[in-house]
């Protein structure tokens, strides 16, 4: 798989990463461990170098797969994960404060079987603390040999800029697909212009550009999507226009939607990173070939031109989410 860099910076990563938190978070129960294990190690054997998680996923129980299972070739990947919620559960709220960020930089140290973090990211802004101290234990941290980069999740641009006056950010980790554009209008012309790259998590809209979801579909009572208003039933019909129109799209790339969306985020920008995440060795495989699909400008404008005729409905966190992000 080829690599690209996150902005400016030296963290070279592949050009697909695995989001790792559905294996024991988020959507239904945790995967069971050896094919979990399996999936991880599936993963690095097809190229990708660049794994996602978080203590929040779990509180240490994902980082403990991850870190077991990427130990014998530990120098060869990249691993992110995050802080920043109360005990590690984002029920609680935030909690960026630098004792806490060190609680959690030791934590996850432990916990993946390493003696550095990748990239340590803040998971949502905490607004009761300043973002200038949260990057100077951050650039403590650095120059204790703990953590070698790091980055926000969700954050907006006000925030994005004091960050990285105070310690350069080498990524922003938010949400961008085809099914979520608004990124587009002030996130991305910041980060290209202050060279941070962007880790785009939820890249199939949460599974919903896979073309595996529709009206009927339900989902297990543990799942988040059950509370996404984008996700209701009515939402789930509306919206299925979109992945309709990229199924024709895709036939014509002899590609499926999933590898067309993937291949139209690798092609926006050259810092933009994906995340997708799966439980499911062959949606792993499939994802992977979305990788090696090259869009030319000729089709990006096409798929533009396509599904600006197309209104995606339904909020994509319930309001009391909402009020973490953009922050």
């Amino acid at each position: 798989m080829k690599t690209r860099k996150l902005g400016n910076d030296s963290l070279e990563v592949s050009s697909l990463g695995l989001g790792c938190m559905g294996l024991s978070y988020g959507y239904g129960p945790a995967t069971d461990e050896k094919q979990a294990i399996d999936l991880i190690r599936s993963a690095y054997e097809m190229g990708i170098t660049f794994f996602d998680t978080a203590e929040a996923y779990g509180q240490g129980a994902n980082e403990t797969l991850l870190g077991k299972e990427v130990k014998p070739f530990r120098e060869k990947v990249v691993i992110a994960t995050k802080f920043g919620f109360v005990d590690g559960d984002p029920s609680k709220g935030q909690d960026s404060r630098p004792e806490r960020i060190r609680q959690v930089a030791e934590n996850s140290l432990r916990y993946l079987q390493t003696d550095y973090i990748d990239l340590f990211y803040q998971h949502r802004v905490d607004v009761n603390v300043p973002i200038e101290e949260v990057a100077g234990t951050i650039q403590e941290l650095i120059k204790e040999g703990k953590i070698r980069h790091w980055g926000l999740s969700e954050a907006g641009v006000d925030t994005i800029r004091k960050a990285h006056a105070v310690e350069p950010v080498t990524a922003l980790q938010s949400e961008y697909s085809l099914f979520f554009r608004d990124t587009e209008k002030e996130i991305i012309p910041a980060l290209e212009e202050l060279g941070i790259g962007f880790v785009t998590f939820s890249p199939l809209g949460k599974g919903f550009l896979t073309g595996a979801i529709n009206e009927q579909t339900k989902f297990d009572a543990s799942d988040f999507r059950n509370i996404v208003p984008r996700f209701s039933e009515e939402n789930r019909k509306a919206n299925q226009a979109l992945v309709d129109l990229l199924k024709i799209i895709a036939d014509e790339k002899q590609a499926s939607p999933a590898q067309l969306a993937l291949a139209w985020l690798l092609a926006k920008k050259p810092f933009i990173a994906p995340i997708p995440g799966t439980t499911k060795l062959h949606r792993l495989q499939e994802n992977v070939g979305g990788a090696e699909i090259n869009l030319s400008a000729d089709d990006l404008n096409k798929i533009e031109e396509a599904i600006s005729h197309i209104e995606i409905v339904g909020a994509r966190y319930p309001q009391h989410l909402m009020s973490r992000v953009g922050k």
